[in-house]
């Protein structure tokens, strides 16, 4: 059952190490377009104009105290939970770099070029797909083992020093940056909490799929 995953699977076209400065042309494509389905995902949910992601909303709350933009904030969010590493004895790499850049590109496309439904049921339709693909995007760029981005490497370092599942620990990472960020003034919507509940199980599916249909090691 793709719910009590708890590791990230090895497959012929993982790296062996994060930090790998010279990974496989299969390792270098699949890290990419994972990270191109998880700002897709992403972008989608923020054109689906019924909430945002959790971090997000952190974000928002963060921004009504400080006379800093919601993209600074983010920005020094990254900074503080990759310095939260330490603690989890995680290693980052070049997928770390790349998921900043690659999500924050798909996004701005998505904005740019995507038109919100206009009726409720395909809005909700619509963050229901665009959670999906991010859980789906995390799993592959995950499996590929180039470096996590600064939530996921969070999220696989909690899992290691607590051996809960992979969705458990992402739903309850979600859940409570959407907890403080309300607190602290964030907007929180229907697409919110679609995606702090639904990541984690997302995450899993994606890891459990791409694990199944590839060569393992």
């Amino acid at each position: 059952m793709f719910l009590t995953i708890k590791n990230i699977p090895k497959v012929s076209w993982s790296s062996k190490e994060p930090l790998n400065l010279k990974p496989k042309l299969s390792t270098f494509f699949f890290l990419c377009f994972g990270l191109t389905l998880f700002g897709i995902g992403e972008g989608l949910l923020l054109v689906s104009y019924i909430g945002a992601s959790p971090w997000s909303v952190l974000a928002q709350g963060i921004s009504n105290y400080l006379d800093l933009s919601i993209g600074t904030i983010t920005f020094c969010i990254s900074l503080f939970v990759i310095i939260l590493w330490v603690f989890l004895s995680q290693k980052p790499g070049i997928g770390t770099i790349l998921n900043v850049i690659i999500i924050a590109v798909m996004i701005d496309i998505c904005l740019n070029n995507v038109t919100t439904p206009e009726s409720f049921e395909l809005k909700i339709f619509l963050a229901i797909f665009a959670v999906i693909i991010t859980g789906i995007g995390s799993g592959i760029y995950l499996i590929a083992n180039l470096g996590p981005g600064p939530r996921d490497g969070l999220m696989t370092g909690l899992q290691k020093k607590t051996n809960f599942p992979i969705a458990f620990v992402r739903a309850f990472l979600e859940i409570s940056v959407v907890t403080i960020g309300w607190y602290l003034g964030g907007t929180v919507g229907l697409g919110t909490i679609l995606f702090a509940f639904g990541i984690g199980p997302c995450v899993a599916f994606g890891l459990f799929i791409v694990g199944k249909i590839s060569t393992k090691k």
